[in-house]
């Protein structure tokens, strides 16, 4: 197989840091696999990886299903080509003080971030050792080290963490790099969300978040794509195990 060949799955592809990843994966000559809980919902990300050169296909799955992740990672393979590229960044937050958080509220969110990237590693790492080259990237966060009303996300986010170094010692014999990057504040729905619990504007809550940052600006979706493709690429493959943090300065 062809490097500009290679079969890049994304989950949480249809808009956000997904869809961006997708994008940029797609101008490094990767095709690629828009996985999303609504396959509907991928259509924008599906042309937009077309329009950059790459061959797309439109995947619903929920990876919190272990037969429903199977049978991406089959369908996947069947029509594109077996993965070599995994970027695991499906995500919800259920936000709350822990007094407050519901048990629901926690096994959601433990459940899309930690259980989806078991699964959809656990369902792509086979192809990878069997060619002997695989790239595993996670979505982890600085919301890893502690965030108040994120007891849910944050142990998820560091739990991320662990099974990426983990993993990478298993499956770096095999060719197979396993890493994670971890976002500071980043411009996405999800972070308006925040905003409105926050009762501010947008525009008022990523003021107070850029001017907390060293960088003085918030991040955006291609900063984080930028860290995953380099992470994905060939000239990564001595780097495995490790937290790359793309947070516009140091993570406190």
């Amino acid at each position: 197989m062809t490097t500009d060949r290679r079969v890049a799955v994304v989950t949480g592809a249809a808009r956000g840091i997904g869809a961006a990843t997708a994008i940029r994966l797609a101008r490094d000559g990767r095709d690629v696999a828009v996985v999303d809980l609504a396959e509907a919902e991928c259509g924008p990300t599906v042309d937009a990886v077309t329009a950059a050169g790459g061959t797309a296909l439109a995947v619903g799955c929920d990876v919190t299903d272990g037969a429903a992740v199977a049978a991406a990672v089959r369908r996947v393979t069947a029509e594109l080509g077996p993965p070599a590229v995994l970027v695991n960044n499906a995500g919800v937050t259920r936000d709350n003080a822990l007094f407050r958080m519901t048990d629901d509220d926690w096994d959601t969110v433990v459940a899309v971030h930690l259980r989806g990237a078991f699964l959809m590693t656990r369902a792509c790492q086979a192809a990878m050792v069997d060619a002997g080259f695989g790239r595993i990237v996670s979505l982890s966060s600085t919301s890893a080290l502690g965030n108040r009303g994120q007891a849910n996300y944050a142990a998820a986010k560091a739990g991320v963490q662990g099974f990426t170094r983990t993993v990478a010692l298993e499956l770096g014999r095999f060719g197979v790099t396993v890493n994670a990057v971890a976002p500071g504040f980043v411009a996405t729905a999800m972070t308006a969300a925040a905003a409105e619990r926050a009762g501010l504007t947008v525009e008022e809550f990523e003021a107070e978040i850029a001017a907390r940052t060293a960088v003085r600006r918030i991040g955006r979706p291609e900063d984080v794509a930028d860290a995953v493709a380099y992470l994905a690429g060939d000239g990564a493959g001595y780097v495995s195990g490790q937290t790359l943090y793309v947070a516009g300065g140091p993570a406190g």
